[in-house]
């Protein structure tokens, strides 16, 4: 996962990808506190894992990737 632990907090760095998926949205450096209650409320989202398999998030994304 070469160049990953700058993405992530610094007590996720060196843990599996499964543990990272597993983790609170917060693992990921940048998300606060704050931005978790605010993604829990408007999407269900609790972990990485639901973050990165949000279906609005993946929609956008493809909808980018195709304008790019």
């Amino acid at each position: 996962m070469l160049g990953l632990e700058a993405k992530l907090m610094k007590e996720w760095e060196g843990k599996s990808a499964q543990e990272i998926a597993a983790a609170p949205v917060t693992a990921i450096a940048g998300v606060t506190e704050g931005d978790a209650e605010l993604l829990l409320k408007a999407f269900n989202i609790k972990t990485v894992r639901d973050l990165g398999t949000n279906k609005y998030f993946r929609w956008a994304q493809s909808i980018t990737n195709l304008a790019d």
